[in-house]
């Protein structure tokens, strides 16, 4: 795991929650892009990509 995929997932983590509840254009816009930080973090430390809507646990 590197250091690098692990600060990635968690600042799209952050970003995410922090915009994941905003009903405009933007705030959505960088909800998703929160996903896709995570997610390329993840991918960086060889877990598969969150897939799942925001906010279940599958």
């Amino acid at each position: 795991m590197s250091v690098e995929g692990k600060i990635k997932e968690a600042a799209g983590y952050v970003k995410e929650e922090a915009f994941e509840n905003g009903k405009s254009a933007e705030s959505q816009r960088k909800a998703q892009e929160g996903r896709d930080l995570r997610n390329e973090g993840r991918i960086e430390d060889g877990k598969a990509p969150k897939t799942s809507k925001p906010g279940t646990e599958n």
